[in-house]
């Protein structure tokens, strides 16, 4: 039987997708997040699949994320510490103490274990479905099939929720659709299954345009083109919807120049971005010359519409 060390660090909610991600870029063994406030908001939107306990609202909120390492693979299991540090050191959100314990258990048992973890995610018409999992859909359903053993996102994030559910509303059957930093490519994805005429998915990580071409396949997408590069540096790729799933001091640093990219009256979709930098991210965009047209909240994390007037 195969054997692993489990790396279990303690953060916050705002901080677990960030930590999570780190973790990913070590192994691909698997990371889980345990996080008491995803049950709290499963039981208050009524999408549970089980109940909820009254003493899991009173509960500890701290998170904590189990990473997976091959015994032997020590060198990867220090990175992971390390960047852990760097996060620590260097921190722009609340963290928590990113205390890191480590045991050495055996493999086959958690793998199946931490199958269990991944539920369908319903988001409007789209379903998250994790590759593993036989769903049958259900009426005007639409699954969106992901490998949750790779990196990025998985739709349980708010972030990554709310730009589905953007996406759901104002994505057209004539649509150009670019997916900025795509990750799993979940937002391109989504786009295409919703109808999108075409969509164009970038990232700066090798990885992320792996995982992205991977679950392309896996949803038979063929009208997507995924790209390493930063798309601000290609003014000639333009697109009538863009949506944004970055930090939020990404996204101000894009303002002035993510027109270039959106034709006119496009809509672009921004999330990523905590409550507190909201105003900030509005700000930018509306300097920029975009109209602002709503906003959702979840928690701690927001996303943000605008619309770019006509020339």
């Amino acid at each position: 039987m195969s054997k692993f060390i489990e790396l279990t660090v303690s953060t916050t909610h705002e901080g677990s997708e960030i930590v999570s991600d780190a973790l990913w870029n070590y192994t691909d063994s698997g990371v889980v997040i345990n996080d008491v406030e995803d049950v709290i908001e499963l039981a208050k939107s009524g999408r549970a699949w089980d109940y909820a306990d009254e003493s899991v609202f009173k509960a500890d909120k701290t998170v904590f994320i189990k990473a997976y390492f091959p015994v032997g693979d020590e060198d990867n299991l220090k990175k992971a510490e390390r960047h852990l540090q760097d996060l620590k050191t260097n921190a722009f959100l609340d963290f928590g103490t990113l205390e890191a314990v480590k045991r050495e258990i055996d493999g086959d048992l958690w793998r199946e274990q931490w199958k269990e973890h991944f539920k369908p995610i319903p988001i409007g018409k789209i379903v998250i479905v994790s590759e593993w999992i036989k769903y049958q859909s259900k009426d005007s359903e639409i699954p969106v099939f992901l490998d949750s053993n790779m990196a990025f996102g998985t739709g349980e994030h708010e972030t990554t929720s709310m730009c589905v559910a953007f996406l759901d509303k104002y994505v057209k059957s004539d649509d150009t659709v670019l997916d900025v930093g795509c990750g799993s490519g979940i937002l391109g994805i989504s786009a295409s299954k919703l109808g999108a005429k075409e969509v164009i998915m970038t990232d700066i990580d090798e990885c992320a345009v792996v995982a992205t071409e991977h679950n392309m396949k896996l949803n038979n997408v063929t009208n997507g083109t995924v790209m390493l590069k930063n798309l601000l540096d290609d003014n000639t790729v333009k697109g009538d919807v863009i949506a944004c799933n970055i930090m939020a001091e990404v996204l101000i640093a894009f303002a002035p120049f993510i027109a270039n990219n959106l034709n006119d009256d496009g809509i672009i979709i921004l999330s990523g971005i905590l409550v507190e930098r909201l105003s900030a991210v509005k700000k930018a965009y509306e300097d920029a010359g975009f109209e602002f047209v709503e906003e959702k909240i979840k928690g701690e994390w927001s996303a943000v519409v605008f619309k770019k007037g006509m020339k």
